[in-house]
């Protein structure tokens, strides 16, 4: 299965759970604490943790898309 991560940056409020549990697919800019997708189509091995990510996103703000 391949994914793109789409995210809805205003919807965002810089809890850091998809860092958290995704550093390989998200991080959070420094002035802000808002997301930063890092990998917009994860692989099988970012699989588990864009799904993961997406899950815990308090603010619904991550949507993953199976092309």
């Amino acid at each position: 299965m391949t994914m793109r991560v789409e995210f809805d940056e205003p919807k965002c409020v810089a809890a850091g759970q998809c860092a958290m549990v995704a550093p390989g697919v998200f991080d959070q800019r420094d002035e802000d604490g808002v997301a930063v997708v890092l990998v917009a189509e994860p692989g099988p091995e970012l699989a588990d943790e864009a799904q993961e990510a997406a899950a815990v996103c308090p603010a619904a703000a991550i949507r993953l898309v199976e092309q």
